[in-house]
């Protein structure tokens, strides 16, 4: 799984993964490229694009940016004269390279005012949206905010306009700058931010403890629509999701204009998807998720919730405590007929709760906080959606190979232990002795659990719908083969106890109790030979728990497979045939290998025919999610 990019940290999530059912998941770097560009700038009259124009009266944006953003962030020219290394906040680097590409340089300005000279700094988080720092100008302060563009629109009280000019703002003004400007943006799937600043003059210093109050009155400069775009090989993974029968849910604190556009060029969303026409509650903003599933006195209700989660795909405008309500949500929802199993993405501090309710929690390894990986499961090398669909296909592979495993096992006890008891019962011995059946047991069962456990994961494995979280671990079509392969391999051990000896005109005198130092019995060896080679031959039928009709397909894409199934046969035939008193065998004829062979052959056409017995009983509903 390494070499896949899933860095396991416990063991028991990558089975758990197999099951998986939703995966929550995080929008920025897991489906985007974390590679963000400012593609359309509005400075109060008309929406600009690339390339962008140089102003006079840029002078006092440039400041609102480059002071207003932390100073971790920067670019970084390509030595080689590719593109230019973002370190820090992506979004931040997007407004620093627009800062450059108008001719404006950021060092210059952060060199004049360094952070130590800073009057106040309120910082990006969660609920605010918003960052904003407050510096000391001649006779008083000058405030500086950016954020999501309609929290922080909603803060201004003013605008400027492309000649510098300032005007009131109205209502009405506002609502129509959103509607013209921020959600146009966002409907190409643009992050939209707001960049807005004011003046606070007179020589004593404001109450820096009343956010409200200094954050309220601002002046809009600008408002930049910026693109970060979908990772080519993301559609393609989510309908790989979608036919494994995992729903796919984008929890993200974007605009909802945003979250949806990015939806539908992943295709969580039909691309034709129109929020008047069809269901409105595959889109939600968090105000509106945590109306829905609160009573009056604000308490969270499974029951409203469970009338939500099932249709929910996208959450625009979450905080980490609506990511965590959700994922909490879902895992007690019994709404579902098999119990939802939950993988969820994220990379900040805030996301751990969410990360450790989870089944399965990925933290992303490049841009993941360090409380984040603590708190996850496994954790993604590279950031990328696909990786995650890489852990599914392993996930479904281990629970698969352990099945088959199972499969292989009971059907060699089942037989076994047949043979033994009758035998037992009839003639007051058994032909299983202790030291082949230690063979089989331990060496014949240990090179087949290797030669199953190396089975690697295919693309067939994403073409079924997921176990549910109650699944049996023996599905009823195992147990129709460990039965019919027990009973076949009975009925023939048996057959060749009692009628062996006329056939093969092979008459012994055998001592119950046979200890080791006497004449070993060549039809007991005849009967544990049969054994182990309708064994081998059905270890070949037990790597298909559906129903498959190609036992052979995908065979010799694990080499280890033939190579420990040929060790087994050849070890075999070194038992049998110079065993000798160490493992109570004697040699057998080329007319008993050959009927021993036959039905170890026999063994696969009997597959076959247990194949077309029908498994519609009713326990058999519940085996796999349809």
């Amino acid at each position: 799984m390494m070499a896949d990019k899933n860095l396991v940290r416990h063991l028991y999530a990558c089975e758990t993964m197999g099951c998986a059912t939703t995966i929550c998941s995080d929008k920025t770097g897991t489906l985007t490229t974390n590679r963000m560009t400012v593609t359309q700038c509005w400075l109060g009259g008309d929406i600009f694009s690339p390339p962008f124009q140089a102003r006079v009266e840029d002078d006092l944006l440039c400041d609102a940016i480059a002071i207003n953003s932390s100073y971790t962030s920067e670019i970084i020219p390509s030595s080689q004269g590719g593109m230019a290394e973002q370190r820090g906040n992506k979004t931040e680097c997007a407004l620093l390279q627009y800062l450059a590409s108008i001719g404006r340089y950021y060092r210059a300005i952060r060199a004049a005012h360094p952070e130590e000279s800073f009057a106040k700094v309120y910082t990006f988080n969660s609920s605010r949206k918003s960052m904003t720092t407050v510096i000391a100008i001649p006779g008083g302060w000058r405030v500086f905010c950016k954020g999501a563009a309609e929290i922080v629109l909603a803060k201004c009280s003013s605008i400027r306009d492309e000649g510098g000019h300032v005007a009131d703002l109205s209502t009405e003004e506002a609502e129509r700058i959103v509607e013209r400007v921020i959600n146009q943006m966002a409907d190409n799937g643009l992050r939209t931010i707001c960049v807005a600043y004011k003046d606070i003059m007179g020589q004593s210093e404001p109450n820096f403890a009343d956010e409200a109050t200094v954050t309220a009155g601002l002046c809009s400069l600008a408002i930049f629509g910026i693109e970060d775009p979908v990772r080519p090989e993301v559609p393609q993974a989510i309908w790989q999701c979608q036919q494994a029968g995992v729903t796919v849910r984008i929890i993200t604190g974007d605009n909802v204009n945003t979250a949806r556009s990015i939806a539908r060029k992943c295709g969580i969303l039909p691309r034709q998807y129109d929020d008047v026409h069809r269901d409105k509650d595959m889109v939600m903003d968090s105000r509106k998720f945590n109306r829905f599933i609160t009573d009056d006195s604000g308490k969270i209700r499974q029951d409203k919730l469970d009338l939500i989660w099932p249709r929910l795909r996208v959450l625009a405008r979450s905080t980490p405590k609506d990511k965590f309500t959700l994922v909490e949500g879902i895992i007690n929802s019994k709404v579902s007929k098999h119990r939802e199993v939950v993988a969820v993405t994220g990379d900040g501090t805030n996301d751990a709760p969410a990360l450790k309710k989870a089944d399965v929690g990925f933290a992303m390894g490049m841009a993941g906080t360090d409380v984040a990986k603590e708190a996850s499961d496994i954790i993604i090398t590279d950031d990328n959606f696909s990786s995650i669909v890489k852990a599914i296909m392993w996930g479904r592979n281990i629970y698969d190979n352990v099945a088959k495993f199972l499969q292989f096992q009971l059907t060699v006890n089942v037989a076994a232990l047949s043979v033994a008891i009758i035998a037992a019962c009839s003639i007051g011995d058994t032909p299983l002795k202790a030291v082949p059946m230690l063979w089989v047991n331990m060496i014949q069962d240990t090179l087949g659990s290797l030669a199953l456990a190396t089975e690697p994961p295919g693309q067939a494995l994403l073409e079924r719908k997921p176990y549910g979280r109650n699944k049996r671990l023996i599905s009823s079509i195992m147990a129709r083969n460990i039965v019919g392969q027990g009973v076949y391999q009975s009925v023939v051990l048996l057959c060749l106890l009692f009628a062996g000896p006329r056939y093969f005109n092979v008459y012994e005198e055998r001592i119950v109790g046979q200890v080791n130092g006497e004449v070993p019995s060549q039809m007991y060896t005849l009967v544990f030979n049969a054994l182990v080679l309708m064994t081998s031959f059905n270890l070949i039928n037990s790597r298909c728990i559906h129903n498959e009709a190609n036992v052979f397909q995908g065979l010799l894409t694990n080499w280890y497979f033939p190579l420990l199934w040929l060790s087994m046969v050849i070890i075999q035939v070194i038992i049998v045939q110079v065993g000798g008193v160490a493992f109570s065998t004697a040699p057998l004829t080329a007319k008993m290998w050959g009927v021993s062979l036959l039905f170890g052959v026999g063994s696969l056409a009997w597959y076959q025919l247990l194949r077309v017995i029908p498994m519609r009983w009713p326990w058999a509903k519940s085996d796999r999610r349809e």
